[in-house]
């Protein structure tokens, strides 16, 4: 049975589980935009020993979760145009071993039993060819070129995962390589994508898209209880809580010399953010993790929004899908200056350190603004999984184009 929308076929393999929905995920929004037109498979990141062996991330145990409310089918059609597949069979954890050859072939055997799980699930859905959409993973998708022989595989430069220990290990010698060897590299982020224009000259910039759907000033009726308590002015902070991509000492700074400001934060944190030096001060608020729709009504409720991301290899490439989310809402917002932030900077106040984060700030609480609410909610709204995808799709068919143009003909003899 062809299980075909009949248009391209798409295979998409992914480090963001399907089944952690409660966190934004572009590779998800992306499989959800493709599936539109055209077919897809979405290939959950397979379990390796470490996770079953020791799960502190609690991944085996959402993945078991996941599999039970499925009745155990590794395969299924989550939506229209869109399939699922959970790879049943273990991986090795195998990123302790040195850089040597050996690694390699471990390696090789970890691409070869994922890529035979999703040969059997093309076989399942009657998929002739596919292209291939390898989300960020420079390691499990070293050999799936190979293994798969997908029509066009496409690198998709999301982040710079280099720049974190267990991925730079291995990665720092095979992410060049593998940007070489596939047939499109594309990047969320203008630096990203000049960075992976040093490996391979067919490297695309897609932007970010973003699902603004719920993020309506109009559709507030009311603010939370816990921050309607709160005293204003009110600068504001949404999402995780962490200090490898956040500057505490910035926020620190700004409570500290502004005592009349209420700093509010929410969201999840971890070990690396200094939670109780920031709890400490008593115009620093911490309200916990929000659901997904219960973020836009705590975003209305705050006077300026702020992103004060602190600058390092993680952060100096990535597309905060943040600031669209706090210009969806009409609201202004001061952020770090990256290279990427530049995109920003007609409706972005851009800050490098404390006193310029005051000063920004001022301006805005004073009305001095970059662009009225409508503004940004009109720019924000340019910034659509639709166009990112669009941009996606039309290098793939252009390279399909270039390729079929250098294909050596094939002449017949009498």
């Amino acid at each position: 049975m062809n299980r075909s929308s009949g248009g391209t076929n798409f295979v998409i393999t992914s480090r963001q589980p399907w089944e952690e929905k409660q966190l934004g995920s572009n590779i998800r929004d992306m499989a959800r935009t493709l599936s539109v037109n055209h077919s897809v498979l979405f290939v959950n990141e397979p379990l390796d020993w470490s996770a079953r062996l020791s799960d502190k991330s609690g991944r085996a145990q959402r993945r078991d979760k996941f599999m039970a409310e499925n009745q155990g089918r590794h395969l299924i059609q989550a939506e229209e145009n869109l399939w699922v597949l959970s790879p049943k069979t273990l991986l090795g954890s195998f990123n302790w071993l040195p850089d040597t050859p050996f690694y390699d072939w471990a390696n090789r055997y970890n691409g070869t039993v994922l890529s035979n799980e999703i040969k059997a699930a093309v076989q399942e859905l009657g998929w002739k060819s596919f292209v291939l959409i390898n989300d960020n993973d420079m390691l499990q998708g070293f050999y799936l070129k190979e293994l798969l022989q997908p029509d066009v595989y496409v690198y998709y430069l999301r982040d710079n995962f280099l720049a974190v220990n267990f991925w730079k290990r291995h990665g720092a010698r095979l992410e060049p390589l593998l940007m070489s060897k596939v047939d499109l590299v594309a990047s969320n982020s203008l630096y990203l994508a000049n960075q992976a224009a040093r490996y391979n000259p067919r490297s695309v910039y897609v932007g970010q898209g973003c699902d603004l759907k719920m993020f309506d000033p109009a559709a507030i009726t009311e603010i939370p209880a816990d921050i309607a308590a709160l005293p204003r002015p009110r600068i504001g902070y949404a999402g995780a809580l962490t200090g490898l991509r956040l500057d505490g000492d910035l926020i620190g700074n700004l409570a500290r010399q502004r005592p009349d400001w209420q700093i509010v934060l929410i969201g999840a944190t971890d070990d690396s953010f200094p939670t109780e030096q920031l709890s400490a001060l008593p115009n620093v608020s911490f309200l916990g993790a929000k659901t997904p729709r219960e973020i836009p009504a705590y975003l209305a409720a705050m006077d300026v929004l702020i992103n004060p991301q602190i600058l390092n290899e993680v952060t100096i490439g990535n597309y905060p899908r943040k600031i669209d989310e706090y210009l969806a809402m009409g609201k202004p917002v001061v952020a770090g200056k990256t290279e990427t932030m530049a995109l920003f900077d007609e409706h972005v106040y851009l800050a490098e350190n404390t006193d310029q984060f005051i000063a920004r700030i001022d301006d805005v609480l004073n009305g001095n603004v970059l662009s009225s609410p409508e503004e940004r909610i009109a720019f924000a709204w340019e910034h659509t999984w639709e166009n990112s995808v669009g941009l996606l799709t039309d290098a793939i068919d252009q390279f399909r184009v270039s390729k079929s143009k250098t294909a050596p003909s094939i002449s017949k003899t009498v």
